[in-house]
């Protein structure tokens, strides 16, 4: 039985949805970003993701998701599915065993549709906003929400109206935003008004300059001591690659030697572009769990964000 028959679902009707001016850009920068597909799909960038993944989540222990997934019959609710990209790479032959509902608010849900097909996994999908899904409380078994809410009109919010849908002793993953060094926050904001007024595809164009920078500081190779702590900008001490000491304080730049410019700016683009894109604090994260709750299994604190996976209590 399929996760919508199992839920009783009905297909909510989309027609005439009332989105912020924020969310409605937010929704079409997704659109935009998904289906480019050539900039995504590459081995590089796929083994890449599929390893950051798993070491967020699983603590590099693939045998974690085993066990969360052993047993009965689950229902997956995979929260801003996007074009299926994460969920491929994480859940793999566990799609065969369980019961993926994949939802999004953009046009990339039939992207993920056709990505899943390629793939030969099954799957249902409803383009809707998380915050707007018609599922029963207590009816999910596992919630996945990659990099996803911090693309609401309000992360607090979204967490806990989809911690409503699952189940006691279901599980919750998610990845947000970290808040960043003082100069940084600045000039991504600055960065984000100024695109503000472009389209998707000028955008786009825009930020080749900002990520060919990238790569020419990356490909220097060059080293950066910060002799002392200077706590008021949001800097440490230590020895940095100097692309790298950017990247972290002072803009992001995105810059991996294996992969092409076109797939570095499609990492640029989706932080750049979607005007919902908000940062938090372990804190912040620690508190609304506990108000929606969730009790939290493990907590990986890293520069770019915070990966949560929490046990509905």
């Amino acid at each position: 039985m399929s996760a919508l028959k199992r839920l009783g679902l009905k297909v909510p009707d989309s027609s005439n949805p009332h989105y912020s001016d924020r969310q409605s850009q937010t929704r079409d920068t997704f659109s935009f970003k998904w289906s480019k597909r050539d900039t995504y799909e590459s081995a590089a960038s796929k083994a890449n993701s599929q390893r950051w993944l798993f070491e967020r989540y699983c603590r590099n222990n693939p045998e974690l998701l085993d066990q969360w997934l052993a047993g009965e019959r689950r229902i997956i609710l995979d929260a801003g599915c996007g074009s299926g990209y994460s969920a491929l790479l994480f859940f793999g032959e566990h799609l065969h065993h369980h019961d993926y509902l994949g939802i999004d608010i953009s046009d990339a849900i039939n992207i993920a549709r056709e990505r899943f097909r390629e793939a030969g996994y099954p799957g249902e999908f409803l383009q809707v906003s998380l915050t707007e899904l018609p599922l029963p409380d207590a009816s999910v078994d596992l919630i996945f929400s990659e990099g996803v809410l911090h693309h609401t009109d309000s992360t607090e919010a979204s967490l806990k109206k989809l911690a409503r849908h699952l189940k006691p002793g279901g599980r919750f993953l998610f990845y947000v935003y970290a808040k960043k060094a003082v100069i940084r926050e600045f000039t991504d904001d600055y960065i984000r008004r100024q695109l503000q007024p472009l389209s998707d595809a000028e955008a786009w164009k825009a930020l080749e300059a900002l990520t060919k920078l990238g790569k020419a500081l990356g490909e220097l190779q060059v080293e950066l001591q910060v002799p002392e702590d200077i706590p008021f900008l949001g800097i440490k001490q230590g020895t940095f690659d100097l692309q790298r000491f950017f990247y972290w304080h002072i803009c992001k730049m995105y810059y991996r030697p294996e992969y092409t410019l076109d797939e570095m700016n499609h990492v640029n683009f989706d932080w750049f572009r979607p005007l919902n894109c908000h940062r938090h604090t372990p804190e912040e994260i620690k508190k609304w769990c506990a108000e929606a709750g969730l009790a939290i299994e493990s907590l990986n604190i890293q520069e770019a964000g915070i990966t949560v996976v929490a046990v509905k209590e």
